[in-house]
């Protein structure tokens, strides 16, 4: 199948770049890209009107998309991080390939029509219960990989190296289906989906490339240095991302300085796993070494699992003044909302700084979407100019929490009013995945709901 044929778009607003946004834009798209960007027409004969603000589709740069199963069942405990954890790991059992599949269809369904057009899919959960090997190596990167697809979004997947339970540990009855036993067996699993993904092209797309596989280092709880540093060096080698789990815990940071006698910034920029490719995940607790150590990379922060399990508050502006690009990610999935992780990054640093207007409309609009797009290894994406992809999201202005705001300001209505159920239309590649706020394939509430009672009882 071809991609969509060539078609106009009238905006009434669009955001274009900067603090604002502008009106009556005309968006020409062609073979699954931006070709002509107008503002200021009048709406073409044949042009499609997309009344609302249209602007670049959001970037969820963090996502474990089986941390879905966990909604509903983990946020009202007490505890903290490691309490959470262990409760995660309990949900794991009953997920196999195909219960995987149905469930990341759903989950990055539901992710469309939050306006979420690109995923970075953190994956660990290799291999199946108490370590045994699926035939397919990659069977369950696999199931995400097609799940992305059926959804109709571009994915990232960053497949993982997890080694170990904790420094010097071996992993637990439940992390062993995450270890590949070693950095070396870890990169030969890897090379096989990597080459796999590049040698192949969407043929529903015509050809464009919706997937790209990148690296990730779990932790420096879960990768030694030295195994660290192989996975640097594939990522190296294949031109890909790089990411990882950094500074989200106090704890982590204490066991990393009794071991190694570093932070775990500093461990990974001696692995060469730092650099313009890399990014690090969460990135809380931060000494004054690693702004400089993180400055070159990019910094992913999601806000609601920080929140949620008693992180603390990213240090975003100090960040950004080290040159770093942030991005937003939904991590556990127990909130999908990309616009509710920008406006928590503005807000959150508010409570932290205790100035107003820390960031602004252009940079948060940079850590929606752009920056993102960045990150996973998808440069060209999150803005509407000519040789963009076309990946589109239009939110409207006229719901109970959008109505009455400034016509004048529909960035900063979008940015600090709006949430997911103001999305109302998405588009990936040319293609209209989510009309009218729903997804055009999937029925999402009851996928979610027959996949998630799937897993739970092992049907």
């Amino acid at each position: 199948m071809s991609p969509e044929p060539a078609i106009e778009l009238w905006c009434e607003y669009a955001w274009l770049g900067g603090e604002q946004a502008a009106a009556s834009v005309t968006i020409g798209i062609e073979a699954g890209r931006i070709a002509s960007v107008e503002p200021g027409t009048d709406p073409p004969g044949e042009a499609e009107r997309l009344p609302g603000l249209t602007v670049p589709g959001f970037a969820n740069a963090h996502s474990h998309a089986f941390q879905r199963i966990l909604r509903g069942r983990t946020h009202s405990g007490h505890g903290d991080f490691w309490t959470w954890r262990r409760q995660m790991y309990a949900a794991l059992d009953g997920l196999d390939p195909d219960r995987y599949l149905a469930l990341a269809t759903a989950t990055f369904a539901e992710m469309a029509e939050a306006g979420i057009t690109v995923v970075g899919e953190f994956h660990y959960l290799h291999h199946a219960p108490g370590g045994g090997r699926y035939d397919d190596p990659n069977a369950m990167g696999r199931a995400i990989l097609e799940a992305a697809r059926r959804a109709g979004i571009r994915i990232t997947l960053l497949d993982t190296c997890y080694l170990h339970g904790g420094i010097d540990t071996p992993p637990d009855e439940a992390q062993i289906r995450f270890s590949d036993g070693d950095a070396d067996a870890w990169a030969e699993r890897a090379d096989l989906i990597a080459g796999e993904v590049a040698g192949s092209r969407d043929q529903e797309n015509g050809g464009i490339p919706m997937a790209r596989v990148g690296a990730a280092i779990h932790s420096v709880r879960a990768v030694d240095p030295g195994s660290a540093a192989r996975v640097a060096e594939w990522a190296s080698a294949h031109e890909a991302p790089l990411h990882a789990h950094v500074s989200e815990q106090p704890a982590e940071n204490e066991a990393c300085q009794a071991a190694y006698g570093a932070t775990p910034s500093a461990l990974l920029e001696a692995a060469g796993a730092t650099g313009p490719r890399f990014t690090a995940v969460h990135a809380t607790h931060l000494d004054e070494g690693d702004f400089a150590r993180l400055g070159g990379g990019g910094v992913c922060l999601c806000p609601t699992t920080e929140r949620d399990l008693a992180d603390g508050i990213g240090p975003a502006r100090r960040l950004l003044d080290a040159g770093a690009s942030i991005s937003i990610g939904t991590d556990s999935n127990a909130v999908i909302d990309p616009i509710e992780e920008t406006r928590a990054v503005e807000l959150d640093q508010r409570l932290a700084t205790g100035q107003r207007g820390v960031l602004g409309c252009g940079p948060l609009m940079d850590i929606a979407s752009a920056a993102g797009y960045r990150q996973l290894g998808w440069a060209e994406g999150g803005r509407i100019a000519p040789g963009a992809p076309a990946d589109l999201v239009t939110v409207g202005l006229d719901s109970v929490r959008m109505a009455g705001t400034a016509p004048a300001d529909p960035v900063g209505s979008l940015l600090f009013a709006a949430n997911a159920g103001d999305v109302q239309r998405v588009m990936v590649a040319g293609r209209t995945i989510v009309a009218e706020g729903r997804h055009r394939q999937i029925d999402v509430p009851a996928e979610l709901a027959a996949s998630v009672e799937a897993v739970e009882g092992k049907s």
